[in-house]
């Protein structure tokens, strides 16, 4: 089956938010509740930053339309830094795939699609969170583990 990219506009923020939420449940969170407040705080944060043009997004759909499968690119203002001094520091995020189209070459297809834009755009400074089921694929493209480190504070 042929797939086609196509790049997100803001009329598609609900789809990157639904992505986002089969993202994390497919990852283990199952609380309906956390979820549903995820994404209520998430559409507003996400349709901001597309509109400022710091929140981009790729679809793969069906010759017939349908989305199967989507990534983000959140280019976030960054200090200058040692690894790249003068430009933002792109973070991929809500890579989702839908289970029945799983392990077709999707997730690389749009993880090119985004790597290509910064290449472009000169952006040499690239993270992601992976989950479990995407760590061979971003470590088979180049990624490799950080010395970041994460502290939640309790409320």
């Amino acid at each position: 089956m042929p797939f086609r990219i196509r790049q997100a506009s803001l009329g598609d923020a609900a789809t990157v938010c639904a992505h986002r939420r089969a993202m994390f449940s497919d990852m283990g969170h199952q609380d309906e509740a956390a979820l549903d407040a995820m994404i209520t705080e998430f559409l507003p944060w996400v349709e901001k930053q597309m509109s400022a043009g710091h929140y981009l997004a790729w679809f793969l759909t069906t010759n017939s339309g349908e989305i199967v499968a989507g990534l983000g690119l959140w280019l976030m203002d960054w200090p200058p830094h040692m690894i790249a001094p003068a430009k933002p520091r792109a973070n991929i995020l809500n890579v989702y795939t839908h289970p029945e189209f799983r392990r077709l070459g999707l997730a690389r297809r749009l993880m090119d699609t985004a790597l290509e834009h910064c290449r472009a755009h000169g952006i040499r400074n690239i993270i992601l969170h992976a989950s479990p089921a995407g760590r061979a694929l971003y470590a088979a493209m180049g990624f490799s583990q950080t010395n970041e480190m994460r502290l939640i504070l309790e409320d």
